[in-house]
Parts: C-alpha cells; structure tokens; sequence
C-alpha cells in the first residue's frame, strides 16, 4: 500500500487507525516515523513519504515517534492472508528465528538461498531480514526496559543484541533516547503493581475484536492443567525455546492485556508472536467483514458482532493432536482425552495462582506412548500414534510458516485423516485464512437454518463467493447454534 501515495495521505489527515502497520509515514524535516493514526497534526504533504515497514524507516535513518509509538503498530494483515516465502519469511522474523538460528537458518527453513530471502524482503518490505530482526529486538528491548525491573546489561541480551553496545546504540538510533531514559519515562506515567518475574503489557489489534467466539472458543475447549479461564483470562502455560512461561490474556476495549511469566527472558519476542498468532490479533476485520456482507445471508450474522477472529494454537503440533483426539466425539471428550495424555507425558510447572500444572507433550515425549492405554478406538489410536511419529521424526512440519498445500497433502496422506481433520488444523494451526469445514456438523446445521446448501459439495461452491476469508466465514456460521464456543464464561 506505501506507493499509493493519495491513499496513504488520506489516511494520514484522517488518522485512521485501520492503517497502522499496513504503512509508516517518514516526516523528512523531522526525520521520524509515524503510524497513520498518530494524533499530532499531520505534515505537510511534500514532507511526507511512505515505508512499508519500521525496519525500512529506521534503515533509511529515520526515528520512532514518541507519541505514537509506530513500533508497537497492529503487524500488516497481508502475512496472514498470504502463504508464500515473503509470508513465510515475515512469520518467521516475527517468532524470532533470525535471533535464534541466523540468516541461513531462516533460508533453510524456506528451501531457498540467503541471498534470495535477502532480495525478496529488500524489494516487498524495503529492508534484508537482519534489519527486520533488529528492529524487532529494538521494540522487545523496550517492552523489558518499560514493563521489568531487570538490569539493562540482561535487557540487552534478552532481547537477542549481542553486545551491550549494539544494544545502547540501535535504541538510542530508534527511539532517540537512552535505555535509562526509557526506563525513566516510562516511571513517570501509571503504572500497575510491579509483580516479581512477570511482565505486563498491551497487545494492539485493529478494531472491531469481539472477544465473544474468540475467548469463548479457548474457554469452551481449555484442556485442564494447560489451560483455564480464571477472572476474566484465559490462561495457559507455554512451551518456548528457552524455557517455559505462563500467559493470561485479558480483552479489554482496545487492546488484550498481557501478563506473561517466563523462565527466561529471551524467550519474550516468541511469546508475545505465539500470543498474536493465538488471538489472531494481526488481522484486518474491516477486509474481511465487508467481503462477507456481500452474502445476504451471512450480512446479519456480520452485523450481529462484526469483528470475529480465527482462534488458533501457540503450537501446531499441540493442535494436530488434539484435533485426532477431537474426532467424531463432543467437545467435553476430546478435553478429557487431551487432559489424560498431559497427565501422563506432560512436563510439569509451577503455577503461582495454581490451575495449570503442565505443559502439552511434545511430540517426542509421545513418541513412545502405549497405544494400548489410549482409551480410544483402535483406528484412533493407529491416527495418533502415526501422526505423533510424524511430528517426532521432523517428516512433518505444522507451524505458521509452514506452506499450506504441502501441509494439507502430508496430512491427507496419514491414516485416519480426513477432510474435516486436514481443514481444522489448516485454519487454526497454519492460519490459512481460506480454510473451510462444510463437513463440520455445525457448519451443516447453520446452513440448514439460514437456507445455505447443506451438503459438502454444493456448500463448498455456494462459499467461492466468501474466498479469501472462508475461515472467518466458519466463525459467523458457527453463531447460528447456540454453543458455548460463541460465549465468553460467566
């Protein structure tokens, strides 16, 4: 969108926030950055020019402003409604593996050069993946100088700079100002209750978000000791790189409230990814919600509590198992299935507020479970235990990087995977926006109630019209019954 330079300027003068992180705006006589939306009053035209990333406005030696704090923008939706290698390369940089495993590890997990990765993002985003990847480090350290009491020599390496003065020099470069004073700004204003090794922050989405599907969702279907919904949050304990943390994530009417709790620090930037892929927050509802209404028969369901997100996983292989555990039987069996098998192979935590008490199994930890003990049937048991050998062996990759139609294929190739099995995980695992489930036996009873066609094959055409936002259509049809997934907890 940043060389439509008429629709960027609208955006600007009318401060719509439905922008931020679609583009930047560049002020050249101040030489800062800004989101659409920034409250003060906009430059003049001339002055202005357009990024389509906060890497490419810092490489091109520009500041983040300070009222409007552009690095904390929503990210671009088009990495969600897109599954090639810039899509793939962005979701990537966003979990952080360029700090963990370098260039060539981002490449390799991409099938292609580091040099290719290089000119593909310079020429979409404006910036190599290394900028991108400090950029990100620059706003993970300034979430640990503003929400931690941690010293800044920690901050530093927890945000994945390798030196001390990398670290002072990109934050002085990005946001004009020193990590003490960052840290002194930020004690100026109020602040919550400081609570020992846990960090507090504002998660910003594009407005609208009804929390009611997407809250009531995680609610309904929280397998016990992983997940739980306590005074108004959902809550779950996470599996991370470095170590392990806890989440409660609260919806509030303009951000989601975070409380993270990790074991180690470095792993805040994966975290903070794996909580915006769950709650879907990098989505565009205005896109999405003015395609659907096109349908006259969806139109009311859109009106009725537009701004519905896809709730999705922290963990693609957590997912795959519990949507095999999940077949033809009720939400409250699939949870004790589920609940059984963390019993029994999960790692167990330490939970302050108690509740949760371990981790989902990782693959490998299941790799060696007794078929026999799974109170399942016997094609089950032969659906999980190949599945689970998959993920163990690295055969099978499911994560938001992943390439959806080699996915899709590799899962169809599994016993005991049907269409059903392979869509659920294609839309809450791999994040395809696209993904549908005219199988899906509520889907079938909206389409009955709203004179939609109810088999598979005539309903799969009627929704050609809904692409690319299928999955988002699901949420809308899943309304119609009244299911506990629609509503958030008492």
């Amino acid at each position: 969108m940043h060389t439509d330079t008429e629709a960027c300027v609208r955006a600007v003068q009318s401060k719509d926030a439905r922008f931020d992180g679609w583009f930047f705006t560049a002020v050249l006589t101040t030489r800062i950055y800004c989101r659409p939306s920034c409250p003060v009053v906009p430059p003049k035209v001339r002055n202005m020019t357009f990024y389509p990333s906060a890497a490419a406005c810092q490489q091109a030696g520009f500041r983040a402003c300070k009222r409007c704090r552009p690095d904390t923008s929503p990210g671009s939706p088009e990495w969600n409604a897109r599954a090639d290698s810039v899509a793939r390369a962005m979701r990537l940089i966003r979990d952080g593996v360029v700090d963990r495993e370098g260039v060539p590890g981002l490449a390799a997990r991409l099938g292609y050069s580091a040099r290719q990765i290089e000119r593909q993002l310079l020429a979409e985003l404006g910036a190599g993946p290394l900028a991108l990847a400090r950029a990100q480090r620059a706003q993970t350290a300034r979430v640990l100088i503003e929400t931690t009491d941690l010293p800044l020599a920690e901050v530093a390496f927890a945000a994945g700079f390798s030196s001390i003065r990398t670290f002072n020099e990109t934050v002085r470069e990005v946001f004009a100002l020193a990590p003490g004073e960052l840290r002194t700004r930020a004690a100026r204003g109020p602040t919550p209750p400081a609570t020992p090794g846990v960090i507090v922050l504002r998660l910003p989405y594009r407005a609208p978000l009804n929390p009611s599907n997407l809250f009531g969702h995680l609610a309904a279907t929280a397998v016990p000791g992983i997940e739980e919904w306590r005074d108004g949050a959902y809550r779950r304990t996470l599996t991370l790189p470095y170590g392990q943390g806890i989440v409660a994530l609260t919806p509030q009417p303009d951000h989601i409230a975070c409380r993270l709790s990790l074991t180690d620090p470095r792993d805040l930037t994966q975290a903070i990814s794996r909580c915006r892929w769950l709650l879907d927050l990098d989505a565009d509802p205005a896109a999405v919600d003015a395609q659907l209404r096109t349908d006259p028969l969806l139109a009311p369901l859109v009106d009725a509590g537009p701004g519905r997100r896809v709730p999705r996983t922290v963990d693609g292989a957590e997912f795959a198992v519990r949507a095999v555990l999940g077949q033809q039987v009720s939400t409250a069996a699939a949870r004790t299935h589920a609940a059984r098998l963390v019993t029994a192979h999960g790692v167990p935590v330490e939970d302050p507020e108690g509740g949760l008490t371990h981790l989902f199994p990782t693959p490998q930890a299941l790799a060696g479970l007794d078929p026999e003990a799974l109170a399942l049937p016997r094609t089950r048991r032969t659906t999980l235990t190949t599945l689970v050998a998959a993920l163990a062996e690295d055969t099978l990759h499911l994560g938001p990087d992943t390439d959806w139609a080699r996915a899709r294929a590799e899962l169809s190739a599994l016993p005991g995977f049907g269409p059903w099995t392979v869509e659920v995980i294609a839309m809450r695992a791999l994040g395809d926006p696209d993904a549908f489930l005219p199988t899906d036996l509520g889907i079938r009873r909206a389409a009955e109630r709203l004179g939609l066609p109810s088999t598979p094959a005539a309903l799969t055409s009627r929704a050609a019209d809904w692409r690319p936002w299928r999955a988002y259509a699901v949420q809308y049809l899943w309304t119609v019954d009244d299911h506990p997934i629609n509503h958030l907890p008492a």
